[in-house]
C-alpha cells in the first residue's frame, strides 16, 4: 500500500519551524553534500551516536551524529490515534480473522520502524478500509503471535481449534486467517486433513468442510510502495464470503496487483522467496480467479477455474470437529547422491515412526548397485515398523516404479510411492495418520490411507 505524502500549509510549516524533531517525526537529516528524508526512528541505547531513519522505499539506514550538520523537522507525528466506531451492517456477511503473525496483520510504528499488530476490528479497518465494503469483520482473535518458521504442529492444532470454533459459529459466514509465508503451506495442509472428517464422524460418514477458510499473507510490508497485502486482504474477504467451502491460499495471481488466484491447500507451494506471486498451486491449477473491487466493478469478481465443495446452508450444517491428532516423530528427508544410508539409523535410533523421503526422478534413491546402497536400509526401518514413502524430488509431475528396475527393487522392499503428492502435503498427512495410535499400529492400514485421495492431495490427470 504506496504511502501517500501529505501537503504541508504555510500555516503548518510556520507552526513546525520553531519545534524540535521527536521520534516518529517525518524530517530531512542534512549531512555535508546529501539530504535524506524520511522518518525519525528511536535509536537503540547502546548506539547513542547513531540517528536512525527509515526511507520512503521501507528501508532504514543509520547515520553518524558526527557527520549530520542539521536535522530539519518536515511534519509531526500524529501522536493521538483517530477513534474510529465501526457499525455493522446487517445488509454484509460476516467474517471472522484469526492472526497468528505475518506483516499482512500489522501496521507501520513510526517511532520504532517496526510493526504492531493489528488486534481489532477499529485498528484493521484504518489500513484496509476496503474489506469492510465486502463484509463485516466481526472477530479478530490470535492465538499466538509469531515467525511462521517457528511454528511447529502444536500451533496447527491451535489454530485448527479456533477454526472449529468459526465453522460452528452460524453468524460467521468466512474464516481468514494470517500467516508468514515461509511455511503457509504446511499450515493449509494440516487444516485440510484436520478438518476432512476422516475419522470418528458417525455412521463413517465423512464431514464436509462448511464454509471457506482463506489463507493469506504478505510478502512486502505494508509501508513499502510495492506491498501485496491490501490486494491480498480484498481477495480473501471476497473468497471468505463466497460459495468456496475448502481450505485455499489467497493470493497475488502476478506480479501485478491486478488479480488472485485462490489454491487448494494440499496442492499449492511457495515457490518464489520474495515474489508477490510466491504460491502456485502445482500439478494442478488455481480454483478461482478473483478480481478485486474497482469503481468500475465495485462487487469485485470471482471467476471459476475449478471444481470445489460449496458451502452448505446453515440449516443444513453438522458441528465441524477438528481432528488434529499428529505424530511429532515424523520426518522430511531429502535424497542427495551420495548420502550415505546411516543417516535412517539416526531416525530409527530416535524412536521415528515415519519418514518422507524426497527421490530423485521417477522415485529413486541409491540401491544395491552404488556403493552406498539404501536398499537394505529401507528394508531394515520398514521391518521394524518404520513407515516409509517416496514423493519427487522434482515437485513437477508425478513417480512411477515401474518404469526402471531402480523403482521396482524399492517398491518391493516395502516403499510407499506417494504419486504426484507435495512433499510437505505428504509429511504433514503421514504425521496425521500416524498420530491416530489404533491406525498407527497397522502397517497396511497406514499404506491404504496414505495412497487414498482424502483432502485432493493427488491429481490423477495432470496435464499442461
Amino acid at each position: 500500500m504506496a504511502k501517500e505524502k501529505k501537503k504541508i500549509t504555510k500555516n503548518q510549516k510556520q507552526k513546525i519551524k520553531n519545534k524540535k524533531p521527536e521520534t516518529g517525526d517525518r524530517v530531512e537529516i542534512h549531512l555535508t553534500k546529501e539530504i535524506y528524508e524520511g522518518y525519525l526512528l528511536e535509536s537503540p541505547a547502546s548506539e547513542k551516536d547513531i540517528v536512525l531513519l527509515k526511507l520512503d522505499n521501507g528501508y532504514n539506514i543509520g547515520f553518524n551524529k558526527k557527520n549530520i550538520s542539521e536535522i530539519k523537522l518536515i511534519e509531526k507525528s500524529e501522536s493521538k490515534e483517530e477513534k474510529i466506531e465501526l457499525k455493522k451492517d446487517s445488509k454484509k456477511p460476516n467474517i471472522a480473522m484469526i492472526i497468528t503473525g505475518g506483516t499482512i496483520a500489522s501496521k507501520y510504528d513510526p517511532k520504532t520502524g517496526g510493526v504492531k499488530w493489528l488486534d481489532s476490528p477499529e485498528s484493521l479497518f484504518k489500513i484496509y478500509p476496503e474489506i469492510f465494503k465486502i463484509a463485516n469483520v466481526s472477530e479478530i482473535e490470535i492465538p499466538f503471535m509469531k515467525g511462521s518458521e517457528n511454528m511447529d504442529p502444536t500451533d496447527w492444532k491451535k489454530i485448527s481449534k479456533v477454526v472449529e470454533k468459526y465453522l460452528n459459529n452460524s453468524e460467521i459466514d468466512g474464516i481468514i486467517l494470517t500467516q508468514g509465508t515461509d511455511t503457509l503451506h504446511f499450515t493449509s495442509s494440516a487444516l485440510s486433513f484436520f478438518l476432512s472428517g476422516e475419522f470418528g464422524r458417525e455412521n463413517n460418514k465423512k464431514q464436509k468442510i462448511n464454509k471457506p477458510i482463506v489463507l493469506t499473507y504478505s510478502q512486502r510490508s505494508i509501508d513499502r510502495a510495492s506491498s501485496d497485502a491490501n490486494l491480498n486482504l480484498q481477495c480473501s474477504a471476497m473468497a471468505a464470503v463466497s460459495d468456496i467451502a475448502e481450505v485455499v491460499i489467497v493470493g497475488h495471481a502476478t506480479t501485478n496487483d491486478n488479480y488472485c488466484y485462490a489454491m487448494p491447500g494440499t496442492k499449492t507451494r511457495k515457490l518464489h522467496s520474495s515474489r508477490r506471486d510466491a504460491f502456485k498451486t502445482v500439478n494442478t491449477k488455481p480454483i478461482a480467479k478473483i478480481y478485486p473491487l474497482t469503481k468500475e466493478n465495485p462487487s469485485g469478481k470471482i471467476e471459476k477455474l475449478d471444481t470445489y465443495n460449496i458451502r452448505t446452508s446453515p440449516k443444513n450444517q453438522r458441528k465441524m470437529k477438528a481432528d488434529n491428532k499428529f505424530e511429532e516423530k515424523t520426518a522430511l528427508l531429502k535424497f542427495y547422491p551420495g548420502q550415505d544410508p546411516e543417516i535412517l539409523d539416526f531416525y530409527k535410533n530416535q524412536g521415528y515412526k515415519g519418514i518422507i523421503i524426497e527421490s530423485l526422478g521417477l522415485g529413486h534413491v541409491a540401491t544395491s548397485e552404488a556403493r552406498k546402497s539404501w536398499t537394505n536400509k529401507v528394508k531394515e526401518l520398514i521391518r521394524g515398523g518404520v513407515v516409509i514413502c517416496a514423493t519427487p524430488q522434482t515437485i513437477y509431475g508425478r513417480l512411477d516404479p515401474w518404469v526402471y528396475s531402480t523403482g521396482r527393487e524399492l517398491q518391493e522392499a516395502g516403499m510407499i510411492y506417494l504419486q504426484d503428492i507435495l512433499p510437505e502435503t505428504a509429511y504433514i498427512k503421514l504425521g496425521w495418520l500416524l498420530g491416530h495410535k489404533d491406525l498407527a499400529k497397522n502397517p497396511k492400514a497406514i499404506k491404504e490411507k496414505m495412497l487414498e485421495n482424502i483432502s485432493g492431495e493427488f491429481n490423477p490427470r495432470i496435464e499442461e
